[in-house]
């Protein structure tokens, strides 16, 4: 497929910048938005690692665009602290005409250079309300979305479970991301093995990487499980490009959250939208995501114990599951739509652009 061209600096009023090389969760907003965003404003991603579909300008361009935009102004999207100081020098440096954002997910205290950078910026985004908490300067709080297209509960779901090799005898449950112990893939392994016991027709699944630091706490995860001759039942998956990660929402019965620490978290929001019922622990963002019997269960973070009561309580009682299963879908339809995102941002793009 022919990636789109490339649009001219000169005819954009918004810059979403992307420093960092390392895929992260930044970048996945990154890549979600813009392509969405240019449809309603003139947007482009720059930096070093983006994909061809994502409209963006390279970014040895930047120090000469013209000092003003087409709008007269030009709106710098940061996310990270290298895109403020980016932003910045841009605006100070070089005198472009920049009204300078920035988007914060984070949940605790921030760096005194944090504090700083963010003083210097014409407005502020929180991804929560917790984070709101977090900022020392008004924020306003715009929750990530995502494409709720790609993300739906399957037709078939014994076909899928067939054609990915996961058992279609019994439920299935599943935690995806980083394998490490802020991610608390360790109480989500022992809240499984506990559950497995007790839902001998039930199949739990691991997906995601472990980073050379953490490979010694994945081996000893895998230990655990040998140890409860529970490998089968178990199972860590093979990871999966974004683009088929759906699939592996859509199998699920239930989807585990179990991180200790998390700055927004989007897997809740995509395993409801595939009709998923979701329990979460009270970090991040997950208790403004999941409602708390209605779409799910929310527990305190490092319980593995709690972890496995609540999954308990909704395998046990089928009408329950179902209910939510419907209730998960429908919330995230009204809620979290990567469209609704989109354009809400849009329209404070603007406001910037048009302010005197």
């Amino acid at each position: 497929m022919t990636p789109p061209p490339r649009p001219a600096l000169r005819d954009i009023d918004v810059i979403a910048p992307n420093f960092k090389r390392r895929l992260s969760g930044v970048t996945a907003t990154i890549v979600r938005l813009v392509p969405v965003q240019s449809a309603q404003i003139a947007i482009a991603a720059t930096g070093p690692v983006l994909p061809d579909d994502v409209p963006q300008v390279a970014l040895s361009a930047l120090p000469f665009m013209s000092r003003r935009g087409p709008s007269g102004w030009r709106v710098w999207h940061a996310r990270r602290n290298v895109e403020m100081i980016g932003g910045l020098v841009l605006r100070y440096l070089l005198g472009k005409k920049l009204r300078l954002l920035f988007t914060s997910a984070s949940q605790r205290q921030q760096s005194g250079l944090t504090r700083w950078l963010i003083r210097r910026m014409d407005a502020v985004v929180a991804t929560s309300d917790k984070t709101a908490r977090y900022l020392q300067v008004p924020a306003q709080v715009i929750m990530h979305g995502i494409d709720i297209h790609t993300f739906s509960p399957s037709l078939d779901r014994p076909a899928l479970r067939r054609k990915l090799g996961v058992a279609d005898d019994g439920p299935v449950l599943g935690c995806y991301g980083r394998i490490r112990a802020q991610k608390g893939t360790d109480a989500y392994v022992d809240a499984m093995i506990a559950l497995l016991y007790k839902h001998p027709t039930a199949t739990a699944l691991v997906m995601g990487r472990a980073t050379a630091e953490h490979r010694a706490f994945e081996d000893d995860l895998r230990a655990r499980i040998d140890t409860a001759g529970l490998s089968d039942r178990l199972r860590f998956m093979p990871e999966v490009p974004p683009e088929a990660m759906a699939d592996w929402y859509r199998i699920l019965d239930v989807y585990v959250a179990p991180q200790r620490w998390e700055g927004f978290g989007l897997t809740p929001i995509e395993a409801m939208a595939c009709g998923c019922p979701v329990v979460a622990t009270r970090v991040g963002a997950f208790e403004a995501l999941v409602r708390d019997g209605e779409t799910g269960l929310l527990v305190d973070a490092d319980d593995a114990g709690a972890l496995e009561r609540a999954a308990d309580a909704i395998l046990s009682d089928p009408q329950r599951l179902q209910d939510w299963s419907v209730a998960a879908r429908q919330h995230v339809e009204a809620r979290f739509s990567i469209e609704t995102e989109a354009a809400t941002l849009v329209t404070l793009y603007r406001d910037l652009l048009s302010r005197p």
